[in-house]
């Protein structure tokens, strides 16, 4: 999410309080992707994975197969072997928008076990959201229970993060984080930096005061919204979470 200026502030309510325009407009202020999404050859007639010259698995409307393809301007790039252990696929919202799933094996050409799509169990997922991406990430852990979840530089609300004096949630913000963390069953991390610069700290602790499963939060001194993972703690408390914690918390 990125800061707002007075110019934007007025563009962002210049239409009705409509919570999906509000969305939108507050939280997607994107900047140019660095990725991309590349539809596999269509197995040839001999089952070989040959492709006739011109077909595809899947095209922007068909459920497929896609491969991840990484521009050179991207910071991180993936070898050749990385990229063969992801697999992408695309799924559609209650309201018909597409979104591009990534699913990672720990090796290339692992198998899931029988079950759902991907024979995960729910106890054994943890929910991992940061940013905006906690929005989501709080709205299906309220929902469902899992292994854990984790929330990275998490805001309040979006009202919250344009107008840090709202003490209140108003019924066409769009991410009401502080109302629905509450109903969170499964144990929660909270993680933020005391030097965030986009969304304050203060909704890191708001959270966790409200969050009733939340366990000891990480602090991370002098950090910002973008720099928390080059922190030593930060690895380490993650590890102490996964590994020690949660199995901890299910004996």
């Amino acid at each position: 999410m990125n800061g707002l200026s007075v110019t934007e502030l007025c563009c962002l309510f210049c239409c009705p309080p409509c919570p999906g325009r509000i969305a939108a407009k507050l939280a997607f202020l994107p900047p140019e992707p660095t990725y991309s999404l590349v539809p596999e050859p269509e197995p040839g007639p001999g089952g070989n994975g040959a492709a006739p010259s011109g077909t595809l698995r899947a095209s922007a409307g068909t459920p497929g197969r896609w491969k991840l393809h990484l521009m050179e301007r991207a910071d991180f790039q993936y070898s050749q072997r990385e990229l063969d252990t992801v697999e992408v696929f695309l799924t559609k919202s209650s309201r018909g928008n597409r979104i591009a799933c990534m699913y990672v094996r720990c090796v290339p050409g692992a198998r899931p076990r029988p079950a759902a799509r991907y024979g995960i169990s729910p106890d054994s997922i943890v929910l991992y959201g940061q940013s905006i991406g906690t929005v989501p990430t709080v709205d299906l852990a309220s929902r469902y229970e899992c292994a854990a979840v984790v929330l990275h530089s998490p805001l309040t609300s979006g009202m919250r993060v344009a107008f840090p004096d709202t003490k209140k949630t108003y019924c066409f913000d769009a991410f009401p984080n502080i109302e629905k963390v509450s109903k969170i069953t499964s144990p929660v991390l909270i993680i933020h930096g005391t030097e965030d610069e986009v969304i304050d700290f203060s909704h890191g602790l708001a959270l966790y005061e409200r969050c009733p499963k939340a366990v000891e939060p990480l602090w991370v001194e002098g950090a910002g919204h973008n720099d928390i993972e080059l922190y030593s703690q930060y690895l380490e408390r993650l590890r102490r979470f996964i590994s020690q914690e949660l199995p901890s918390q299910r004996a």
